[in-house]
């Protein structure tokens, strides 16, 4: 799955995934003020996410019912693969040290990795080859790879 969607639409989609059977009051509610998005605003951009299939609706009464097309884990997934298809293969471990630093991850997070890495370990290449077209990363110098220096 490519997401093609805004930074905007993507807050509206937080919403949508955090409250079952969203409504665009609750989306209007919670982003108006955090964001100062008019009414009209979030209401264009509800719309966008139906037409990029992002979001399913159902009239219920006089109002529209919001739910999510793809689950918030799918689209962290998708995302992710994305960033990564755009960088060098083997500046992945440096990309993983910097989420690392960044102080959000809780025990829980730490304990989860470490176990996971653990596992990973038993099946690592010893190289990772670099993926990009010459001249394009630091790993070419000049037109010749050195990667393995």
């Amino acid at each position: 799955m490519v997401l093609n969607i805004s930074e905007a639409e993507w807050e509206v989609m937080r919403v949508v995934w955090s409250n079952i059977d969203t409504t665009s009051k609750i989306v209007i509610n919670t982003l108006s003020f955090k964001k100062g998005w008019s009414v009209s605003t979030i209401k264009t951009l509800l719309s966008r996410l139906v037409e990029k299939n992002m979001l399913n609706t159902r009239k219920q009464g006089n109002k529209f019912i919001y739910n999510a097309v793809y689950s918030e884990n799918d689209c962290l997934e998708s995302i992710t693969r994305e960033f990564l298809s755009k960088i060098c293969a083997r500046k992945t471990g440096l990309i993983m040290e910097i989420i690392i630093n960044e102080d959000r991850l809780n025990v829980e997070d730490i304990d989860n990795i470490i176990s996971r890495l653990k596992e990973k370990k038993k099946t690592a290449k010893k190289i990772i080859e670099c993926n990009c077209v010459k001249g394009q990363c630091t790993c070419h110098n000049n037109g010749q790879c050195i990667c393995h220096r």
